[in-house]
């Protein structure tokens, strides 16, 4: 079959795993199969579901390729093979699997990318936790971090997504049933990933993702159609604000609109004039789009010099449904301006409607007449001006006089360019003023006839008249360019300024102390002031609260508003207080924008301290939980061998022979000295979580510490492998054992008893440190769970009960780090694991004593038992340990 165009992808998409989705894909293929389509199956994996392995028959299968890794076979999709059976449909489950290593794609949305690009349509399943953009979202739901993701742009290129919904209350009953996974994880699957608050967020995640790709649909299809009308598909109300006072009020009107629908959509529109020329306040723009956006809408700013077109435009191109504007603030003899904002939205809104919003402020007018500012050019240019505008003419007129004359044309042209030049170096005003003196001397001393006011002359009168007319509009077109110019200056400063701003914020850690300083220390320098803080009230809140500085920056900083030249308030109880001096408003303006900005900052650095607050004390708990649980089962063991050997042995009713009596004996010796180690280890675990483990760091020789960690080993399972000429060590040589013990110990256990662990130690001359490793040939750890494996009370796999609490290997890291070095584990060559102690070496001077040259540490904290060689019956340290892959 020869394709000419790329393949279809068609995805079913779930919210949770057993919800249906490879049943769902199955029946498709049922469907298009009887319809006489060449469907084949790529790869499903059924799970074991009867009901799903069932719909299999009757379809063709292309073979699975294998695969080996470490040692084990995997089966995956076999690409090369279904690209040579060239079918028009493929069905290939589980879109995000990650492909065994080796495979030519390390994704499985790689493969169906090839096949969608030889022409191939594709039908794939995945489930909405394994979308890459809501990784975080679910984790915070589930607890649970999803390793194999998809990227979103690959779903939204599907053709067609079809959501596979089930309720939670299904859903777990299909679990309970054992439809989904095995009886023996039934329990734990309801209890953890399958609880119903977990399955019903995750659904809500699903309809929701689900009904945003729909939309996208419809606006695409909507655009290429030309379609303009309005489809009431989905509710979205626009809200139109002018930065005016009233736009709470219409944020929190529209806002109760959209709530009203579950799907509702909130949008606010703001259209600034293109000139850039907009009356409306920056700073109540800045409140308004945080209260938008903290109810759940969205923040549009827009360009366009008519205010009703630009926001039914808008409207229309979002396909909203609702607009709600404010009743307008003229007063009545205002409307001669024409009919206004709301009146235009209401009449041309067609089949939106609209909600006219009644406020306070209402009919109150927009304040004062709107005065168009005059360009502030300093005072030497103003004075020049004027002296341009008012006496440059009468000594023009002067000079004139003396002469034979040019002729009125040429006069004429002379005293305009006057007004032209008081127009360029004063301003407006001057330039009008010097317009309206020219023409009363060009009257006066030369249109016939002269030293009057009068004009004989038709001719002249039009052109004293056209004169002045011309040299207004001249002094009010320069003014108007030098007004855009230096507006446009202005922007460009803000802009420059704002983005330094920005800058400033993300190249510092977000949460760090240091980002609020840099921040403050911007405003200083950009505003030229002596001082700047961030003050927050303290309680009792209101006017009766005491100010304290967040933070600071500059000499004598202000301890309150009153204090300060400038204040800004940021809330209720923060307060950007500058002291230098007096800014004027458009500078207040952007001081906003750092304000607002210096509050977030500091609210973010609490956040993360509370967040690092809950962490140590989620961890202490879970810690505590653990240390129960090991505690009740553990500790218990050991003691009912005890108690029962003890209780055997004192029994009057029984007489025991030597050889029973010596058993029971050594049962209670075995007992408790499995007891005392694993003591031992909980009190090194509690040592190290609160940090009173102090090393005596000094040269120490590896000849001298490695054999006394193979005490609690048997004789032949370790083989040593450490050179006489290496360096000593900087450490601890009590803690040194007993890391090497922990680890050599853990190692015996699950290396297979006819290789025996290999200890070895060599020298890395680059980084000056020695390296000490244990290698075993055991089943090894997936690399994602290497870290997890130092963590306290933890158990890699189906490790059994009695191979320890779960702390060697943390209390083994926490050693070694404390004497300045590393535990890493990392592959064994050929299977197996190894695990790398890294510890800086010492070069000593031959002449020189051993401690020559060290720093002086303070005595250990370490109780005589932690130098102790290790017991040979003293049971296993730990285990492989992580959580579930």
């Amino acid at each position: 079959m020869v394709h000419t165009a790329r393949g279809r992808l068609r995805i079913y998409l779930g919210a949770a795993p057993g919800v249906g989705k490879t049943y769902a894909m199955l029946a498709e293929a049922h469907r298009r199969t009887g319809r006489g389509a060449d469907v084949v199956v790529g790869f499903v994996e059924t799970h074991g579901r009867a009901r799903t392995a069932a719909l299999l028959d009757g379809l063709e299968t292309v073979p699975r390729r294998t695969a080996t890794h470490r040692g084990a076979e995997f089966t995956e999709l076999d690409l090369d093979a279904v690209l040579a059976r060239d079918p028009a449909v493929a069905l290939v489950d589980e879109l995000a699997h990650t492909n065994v290593p080796g495979s030519r794609n390390a994704k499985r949305w790689q493969d169906v990318e090839e096949l969608l690009a030889a022409g191939i349509d594709v039908v794939s399943t995945v489930n909405i936790q394994h979308l890459e953009s809501l990784g975080d979202v679910v984790e915070g739901i589930t607890g649970v971090r999803q390793r194999e993701t998809v990227p979103d742009e690959v779903v939204r290129r599907a053709e067609q997504i079809e959501l596979v919904d089930m309720s939670p209350q299904a859903l777990r009953r299909r679990l309970a049933h054992g439809n989904v996974y095995a009886p023996e994880k039934v329990d734990a699957a309801l209890a953890h990933y399958f609880r119903p608050g977990n399955l019903t967020a995750l659904r809500e995640l699903a309809l929701l993702w689900t009904a945003d790709r729909v939309d996208e649909y419809l606006q695409r299809y909507r655009a290429e159609q030309g379609i303009q009308g309005t489809w009431q598909a989905r509710e979205r109300i626009v809200v139109g604000l002018t930065g005016g006072p009233e736009g709470a009020t219409l944020i929190r009107r529209a806002a109760r609109i959209a709530a009203r629908n579950s799907a509702g959509e909130l949008l606010a529109v703001h259209i600034s004039r293109s000139d850039g020329l907009s009356g409306s306040s920056p700073r109540a723009l800045i409140e308004q789009r945080a209260l938008v956006e903290s109810l759940g809408g969205s923040f549009h700013p827009v360009l366009g010099d008519d205010p009703a077109a630009g926001l039914l435009d808008f409207a229309r191109g979002v396909n909203a449904t609702q607009i709600v504007i404010g009743t307008s603030r003229r007063k009545v003899w205002q409307y001669v301006y024409g009919p206004g904002v709301g009146y235009t939205v209401t009449r041309d809104s067609g089949d939106i409607d609209v909600h006219m919003v009644n406020h306070e402020h209402a009919a109150r007018g927009r304040g004062r007449i709107p005065i168009r500012k005059v360009t502030d050019l300093g005072r030497t240019r103003t004075v020049a001006g004027w002296v341009i505008g008012v006496a440059g003419p009468p000594l023009l007129a002067l000079a004139l006089t003396r002469t034979s004359g040019p002729g009125l044309s040429t006069e004429m042209l002379l005293f305009l360019s006057l007004t032209v030049g008081a127009a360029l170096v004063g301003g407006l005003f001057p330039a009008i003023a010097s317009a309206l003196v020219s023409s009363s001397a060009l009257n006066y001393y030369f249109a016939p006839p002269v030293h009057t006011f009068t004009i004989a002359q038709p001719e002249n009168i039009a052109a004293v008249v056209i004169f002045a007319a011309v040299g207004i509009a001249v002094a009010t077109v320069v003014d108007l360019a030098a007004r855009r110019s230096h507006l446009a200056a202005r922007a460009q400063a803000e802009a420059q300024t704002l983005s330094a701003l920005a800058g400033t914020v993300l190249r510092g850690a977000p949460t760090g102390e240091g980002v609020l300083t840099a921040l403050l220390e911007q405003v200083r320098e950009t505003f030229q002031q002596e001082a700047v803080a961030l003050l927050e009230r303290t309680d009792p809140p209101g006017p009766h609260g005491r100010w304290q500085a967040a933070a600071a920056v500059g000499p004598r900083p202000p301890a309150g508003p009153e204090q300060g030249d400038v204040d800004v308030p940021v809330g209720e109880r923060l307060a950007l207080v500058l002291r230098g001096r007096v800014l004027p408003a458009e500078d207040r303006r952007m001081l906003g924008a750092f304000a607002n900005q210096a509050a977030v900052l500091l609210e973010r650095r609490r956040l993360a301290g509370e967040a690092a607050a809950a962490r140590r004390e989620a961890e202490g708990n879970r810690i505590r939980t653990a240390l129960l649980a090991a505690v009740s089962h553990d500790l218990r063991t050991p003691l009912a061998g005890i108690k029962a050997a003890v209780s055997s042995l004192r029994a009057e009713d029984v007489e025991w022979d030597p050889e029973d009596e010596a058993e029971l004996l050594a049962g209670i010796e075995s007992g408790a000295d499995r007891l005392d180690h694993l003591i031992n280890n909980l009190l090194d675990m509690s040592r190290l979580q609160t940090g009173t483990v102090t090393p005596l760091l000094q040269p120490t020789d590896l000849d001298e510490v490695v054999p006394f960690a193979l005490g609690g080993v048997p004789p032949g399972s370790v083989r040593l492998d450490v050179a006489e000429s290496l360096p000593m060590v900087r450490a601890d040589a009590g803690l040194l054992e007993r890391v090497l013990a922990n680890l050599v110990e853990n190692a015996v256990k699950y290396g297979p008893s006819r290789s025996p662990v290999l200890v070895k130690a060599d020298l890395l001359e680059r980084d000056g440190r020695v390296e000490l490793r244990v290698v075993d040939r055991g089943p090894g750890v997936p690399e994602e769970a290497r870290e997890r494996i130092f963590a306290p009370f933890q158990r890699y796999g189906d490790a059994p009960r009695g191979a320890g609490v779960g702390l060697g290997l943390a209390v083994a890291r926490g050693f070694a780090e404390a004497m300045g070095g590393t535990v890493t584990a990392e592959d064994t060559p050929g299977g197996g694991l190894t695990m790398v102690v890294s510890l800086p070496a010492v070069e000593l001077p031959a002449a020189e004593p051993p401690t020559a040259g060290l720093p002086a540490v303070e005595p250990p904290a370490v109780e005589p038992s932690d130098r102790a060689p290790r017991s040979p019956d003293g049971g296993s340290p730990d285990k492989r340990k992580a959580g579930p892959a």
